[in-house]
Formats: C-alpha cells, structure tokens, sequence
C-alpha cells in the first residue's frame, strides 16, 4: 500500500492529459498550460559570463523539437539517449525532450576517460549521442566501429564533423508541437551510472513515477517554493545533476541557473550575488574549498536572497556546517541519498533545528531503519529476515521498500539487484547510528562501493 504522503505528492502533479505521468510534462508542459508560461526556467551563464535565458514556454517549444528530433531519427519508446555534455541549456532539452519521446535518458560524466565513457555507451545500449566536438573526438570517435547500437551522434557545437550531425540544424528542422502520448508511470525514464570504484558499473534504472519524489523533496527538503532562483552546482554527467539540477526545480517552477564556469570562489559568490540566489543546493567539497579561502572574501559579496545552502555528495563534517552558517548567516542543511533511491531519503529540513554532522531525519513517506550486522560488516539475514539495532548502535542503514523513485533494477543485472533487499527493506551498503531524537549519523561504508550521489 502507498504510504499517504506519497499520494499527497501525487496528487500536487498533474498527469498526462492523455493519460499516465511523465517526467516531462510535470517539470515543463503544465506550467505553460496554467499559464506560467512566460516565467523564466532557465538562466545558463557561459563561461564567459554571457546569460542565456529560457522561459517555460521556450523550454517547451525547444524539448518538443528534441522529441520530433528523436522520432524523425526513428528512435523507439525504451530507446537509451546519452549525453556527454557540460552545464548548458541543450542538456536540459536533451533530457527533457528524450522524456517526452519516452526513451531513456542517461547522462554521462565528461570528465571521464574514454574508456568509462565506452563502457556506458556500451552497457546502456545508446542508440543516440548528445555531446559536443571535442568530446567525441576525445572520448568517442577512436573507439566508435565498436559501439554496434550508437547510431546517431549529435554535436551541439558543429556540423562537418564525419559520422555526427548537427544538434541545432536538426533542431531547427523540427516542429514545436508534440503531444506526449499515454506513459504509464512504470516507463523507464532515467538510466544513472553508479561511480563505483571496483568493477563493472552499475545502471540505476528509474521510472517515471519517480517524478513524484523529486517534487516532494524539492518542496520539504530543499524548500523549493515559486519565485525561487535556485542553483544546483551539480555536475550534469550525475543523478544529483538531473534529479534536482533539472526535474525537481523546474516541476515547482522556479528558475533554475546553471553555471558553465570553473570554479573559483570569486565567481561563485558573484553568481549567487548577481542573480539573487535563494537556494543553493551544493556538495561538501565545496563548502570545504570555500572555507579554506575564509570568510572575509563571502563578506564582500551581497548575499542578502539566499534563504539557505543545502548539500550532499558526501558527509558535512561539522567544521563545515558550523563555518558556513557563521559566514553566510544562513541555515546549511546536509541531507542524504544514494544513485540507487534517486531521491533525498534523510534530509534536515528547512526551519528545524540542524545538528552539525547530521544527516537529518527520514523525509515524509519513508521509513528508516539501522539493522544489526554480520562479521562482513552488512546487514545479517537469517532465514530471510533483519533485526533492526537499539538508537545509538552503529549498524546498516535501510530503507522500507515502495518510495516512488525507488531504482526499478540493476541494468541487465537482475540478481546484484535482489540481493539489495532483505525481508522487505533495501540495504544500502551505508553504516549509520540514529540517536534518541531519530536524527541519523552516517558512519562508513560496508564495503568499497560509493553510491552517495552527488558530485562538484
């Protein structure tokens, strides 16, 4: 049975007026047909500081294009799209617009080596490839005879390049209107890579339904609300990236500003300055690198709008909680989730006490639990079942399965993925203690998998 909050969150959506759920028509189309259309969702800053602006209607109009794009490419329902590309506005048509075809959207690292990169494109099947001139010809075009399913490569920056075609004059061939048909919520929609360090990498699959999680963390965790300019300084290439840098923020109807610059902590605050930032989603190492430049540079900068900082990635030692809310004069709320959820599980919640080091407690609709471990350090299963631990014991975080963003399975590894679950809960591989007060404390690892999603 559903847990209520989920329904509640299901019910805040809209639905295909066709029928089912879709990704896509949540985060982009019901915004234009309330008539928000014209309000801003996208503020992509290059690197050289030009400002590209996209409102909700444009958005539509561009990842309908993409769609017929996909279609006019015979690309079928199921299909996995990758892309290969920086922060900018033709990820987000990408991705929205392969959601509307009802393919498979992967993103995929571009700081990776060409051998990472092959790996994916090869596990995921890619029939197309979004991506830009130097990329391909850096990660992709030595080894292509021997990706037998990418058919088509798309370059967002050129259109002579043998074997590719050009994005935008597909693009400008295409027509404006699509209709999205039925999606029934169990479609597969996103593919995500897991970052692991050993062995063959995992693909997260995630369906449609998971939609209903990203709007209602975006709401309860990050606090998201309308008239927010918010920033995810995510990179594209992982699940953070398109969980909460496209999908969540754009299904409240914010703007959404991107940033296709380096980091520098001078730029940084510029941006949050300029543009008005009210939250302002980032990782640990971050927060980390600005703390190191200190305080006196953040002081310089008008940082009046930002109403908090969140984070994730990996954990938020207390140092850097305590710093960062001295300098900022704002709450920095760390929370916690992992490829496989595809959602913020455990989170501090905007307006509630924050202890430093904490992860938070579970958010509306799901339950966690620590469960007592074997000598492998895992969770300890006897005929099937789990003990959950006393407050205060380190043991291995779990999770009640049913949460809609939940990852559906392990691509073509159907076996790694029911050894996941035990007796009804899903095993992390993360070693947590909760205290007296149900506030969760990440530990470790139970091996050397890192799931944490969320990267710089």
């Amino acid at each position: 049975m559903t847990h209520p909050a989920w329904e509640a969150a299901r019910r805040s959506l809209d639905g295909l007026p066709a029928g089912g759920l879709n990704i896509a028509h949540e985060a982009v189309d019901r915004h234009v047909l309330h008539g928000r259309g014209d309000l801003e969702a996208l503020r992509c800053v290059a690197a050289d500081g030009t400002v590209t602006s996209v409102t909700y209607a444009g958005l539509r109009a561009a990842t309908n294009r993409f769609a017929n794009v996909l279609t006019a490419l015979a690309v079928p329902r199921g299909a996995t799209v990758c892309s290969l590309l920086g922060r900018g506005p033709e990820t987000y048509v990408s991705a929205l617009g392969t959601l509307k075809r009802r393919a498979v959207f992967s993103p995929l690292f571009a700081a990776f080596g060409p051998e990472p990169v092959r790996e994916r494109l090869r596990l995921g099947r890619a029939r197309v490839l979004v991506t830009t001139a130097e990329l391909y010809a850096r990660r992709v075009a030595p080894y292509r005879d021997r990706l037998d399913d990418l058919e088509h490569v798309l370059l967002v920056d050129a259109d002579n390049v043998p074997g590719t075609r050009s994005f935008h004059a597909l693009m400008a061939a295409a027509s404006e209107e699509h209709t999205i048909a039925p999606t029934d919520p169990e479609t597969p929609a996103l593919l995500h890579f897991t970052s692991g360090t050993t062995g063959r990498p995992k693909g997260a699959v995630h369906v449609h339904d998971a939609v209903v999680a990203h709007h209602a963390t975006g709401a309860h965790a990050l606090g998201l609300r309308a008239g927010d300019v918010f920033w995810c300084t995510a990179d594209p290439g992982w699940v953070t990236g398109t969980s909460y840098g496209i999908i969540a923020p754009l299904t409240h109807g914010v703007t959404v500003l991107c940033d296709a610059g380096d980091f520098g902590a001078r730029r940084w605050y510029g941006l949050l300055q300029e543009h008005r930032v009210t939250v302002w989603y980032t990782a640990p190492t971050a927060l980390r690198m600005l703390m190191r430049v200190g305080g006196d540079l953040a002081r310089e900068y008008d940082l009046s709008a930002l109403r908090h900082v969140a984070s994730v990635g990996e954990p938020l030692n207390p140092e850097a909680v305590v710093w960062a809310q001295d300098t900022y004069r704002r709450p920095v709320l760390d929370n916690w989730w992992q490829t496989e959820t595809g959602a913020i599980m455990i989170c501090n919640e905007p307006g509630t006490v924050v202890r430093p080091g904490s992860m938070g407690k579970p958010v509306p609709g799901v339950e966690a639990g620590v469960l007592e471990r074997g000598e492998d350090g895992r969770a300890r299963v006897v005929e099937g079942h789990v003990r959950e631990v006393p407050d205060g014991t380190t043991g291995e975080l779990a999770l009640r399965v049913g949460w809609p963003s939940m990852f559906r399975d392990y691509l073509d590894e159907h076996a790694r993925y029911r050894r996941c679950f035990a007796d009804g809960w899903y095993l992390t591989g993360d070693l947590a203690r909760r205290d007296e007060d149900g506030y969760y404390w990440f530990v470790g690892r139970a091996d050397d998998v890192i799931k944490s999603a969320g990267h710089l």
